[in-house]
């Protein structure tokens, strides 16, 4: 066992002394070390509950022969980080997550990890941690968040940020904004949409880390504590038939998690997220390989933001399981690859099915013709940029109208809720990348701004930042190289003509070569804006959008 170096023989009766100082003993030492770490914190509403669910951790650990030792990660919230220089934080503190993990895992000789998890940065700051440490580890995240309930439909909290413009517009009194929060997000859990949180739990599960039904057994149920239960038992297996994530994690998992990414219609940050975890497996993967999967992986499930239905909807449809065993209708999942349970996909699959066709539709009557995401190229993008062409309305797929330009997010969400912004316009937002932010913010607050003054389909927004899994609409974003680094976008004036043609994959400035060039020559970078502290080390370190904003 790892954990014989800090506890075995006579020499290491220190470290012995101080872990029987927190109220182990001597036969608690004879078993495996096993780190149950849990992003509790009584801030975000993912994360609430977690301490239950590291406590039916603890029990699974222990009723298998092991020895739980319970330490935190940090979790943010997007949603409460958004619209302000807080959301320049989310995406670094997955490093942060991934390197305090490292930090006590390795400083203290653990033998294996579970993992508690739920929201954006957290789940791939562990699968991070897990691929880099490479000991054995299982992912168990808190569960999805039932949808609201408003004014006699469902409704999610991205609406909360929508009811912003038709507040500005008159459409909606401040009383009704009132009672339309207290009722959006009714309780514990991941935000109830395909957002990031729940994309990147469902995708655990697709690449093999957590056991099946991970991604969408509701926060609420039971069904989710034995779930806990049983990744602490499970634990110990992985333990003494030393199965590692990096067995788990090959290019073949990943192509498996970015055919389920497309299916569900996944947020755009699991580009982002999946290529920084194959980066710690030490896995080559190129951002083309998504647009690639993309066109031969339909989308098959509705849900909010881009459809009318819940996760707790695709739960009681069949969950990933229901999913992938469809997707084998076209050969898109491959069912040799080996997960945390032991066995491989095909088996873990095996016998599932779809119990409602309008939440999972089937590969022969998709719900869109290809997958949730596509990435596109161009002199704007010369590296690449993303967009869920899923949530996109028709009429904007080709969308060609001139840019305005704004340096920060702030900036063009008044300038939306002040009237500046008309039918056919491109918001251009910049300067928002990784290192630019840094941080590469969400936008939201900018794309609900649009939704909420009706500009949805008339308006698109182009941005080297990125998106929270709650937008909808013609936003694109991660485009690299970003602003920071000189690239296109930061070149862009008022009033030049963009094009966006994501069918055909494009994303353009209409200017020709010759002015192109010259624009770029003079270009000049201004100074980054934070000085000191975790970001300033972070915009220094921190790689593009396209390479999955790693930081080397």
């Amino acid at each position: 066992m790892i954990s014989d170096i800090v506890k075995t023989g006579f020499e290491k009766t220190g470290p012995r002394g101080l872990f029987k100082a927190t109220g182990l003993c001597n036969e608690d030492l004879k078993k495996p070390l096993i780190g149950v770490v849990n992003s509790f914190n009584e801030i975000v509403p993912g994360h609430i509950h977690l301490n239950d669910i590291a406590y039916r951790v603890k029990l699974g650990v222990t009723a298998a022969g092991g020895t739980p030792l319970e330490f935190p990660a940090i979790a943010l919230c997007d949603g409460i980080a958004m619209g302000h220089h807080g959301m320049c934080y989310p995406l670094p503190s997955r490093e942060l997550i991934a390197d305090s993990i490292e930090s006590m895992a390795v400083g203290h000789a653990l033998d294996g990890l579970v993992l508690i998890t739920n929201c954006d940065k957290i789940t791939p700051g562990m699968l991070m941690a897990a691929a880099r440490l490479n000991i054995p580890s299982i992912i168990v995240s808190g569960g999805p968040m039932y949808a609201g309930w408003f004014q006699g439909k469902c409704i999610d909290g991205s609406k909360s940020l929508e009811a912003l413009g038709k507040v500005a517009t008159g459409e909606m009194t401040l009383e009704e904004l009132d009672e339309l929060e207290n009722d959006s997000v009714p309780g514990c859990g991941a935000c109830g949409i395909m957002g990031t949180a729940n994309s990147m739990n469902c995708l655990s599960e697709a690449i093999g880390m957590s056991l099946p039904w991970n991604g969408t057994i509701p926060a609420y149920l039971g069904k989710r504590k034995t779930l806990a239960r049983k990744s602490g038992e499970q634990i110990m297996e992985l333990v003494q038939r030393n199965i590692l994530p990096r067995d788990i994690l090959t290019e073949r998992a990943f192509r498996n998690a970015i055919a389920v990414d497309m299916a569900i219609g996944g947020s755009t940050n699991t580009v982002l997220h999946l290529l920084a975890i194959a980066y710690e497996a030490e896995v080559a993967l190129d951002i083309d390989l998504f647009d690639e999967i993309s066109k031969a992986t339909p989308k098959l499930c509705p849900i909010s933001p881009g459809g009318n239905y819940y996760m707790q909807d695709l739960y009681r449809a069949g969950g990933i399981s229901a999913v992938m065993m469809e997707l084998t209708k076209i050969g898109g999942i491959d069912l040799g690859c080996p997960t945390v349970t032991g066995n491989t996909i095909g088996e873990n699959i095996m016998g599932a099915e779809i119990k409602d066709r309008d939440v999972i539709h089937s590969v022969e009557k998709p719900y869109y013709a290809e997958g949730g995401i596509a990435v596109l190229w161009g002199n704007l993008a010369p590296s690449s940029a993303v967009v869920k062409q899923a949530a996109v309305a028709k009429k904007m797929l080709h969308h060609r109208g001139p840019a305005r330009v704004f340096e920060r997010e702030e900036d063009a969400v008044a300038a939306v809720l002040e009237g500046r912004i008309t039918k056919g316009d491109i918001v251009v937002i910049r300067y928002e990348g990784p290192k630019g932010g840094p941080g590469m913010r969400e936008m939201l607050s900018a794309t609900a701004a649009i939704m909420g003054v009706n500009l949805g389909e008339d308006v698109a927004l182009v941005t080297d930042g990125r998106f929270s899994g709650a937008t909808h609409g013609a936003c694109v974003g991660h485009v690299s190289p970003e602003a920071a680094e000189g690239g296109p976008i930061a070149i862009v004036k008022d009033g030049d003509i963009l094009e966006i043609d994501i069918p055909n994959r494009k994303l353009t400035v209409e200017i020709d070569n010759a002015e192109m060039e010259r624009r770029m020559t003079s270009l000049k970078l201004p100074p980054g804006k934070i000085r000191r502290g975790y970001l300033a080390r972070y915009a220094k370190n921190v790689t593009s959008a396209n390479r999955g904003a790693v930081v080397e």
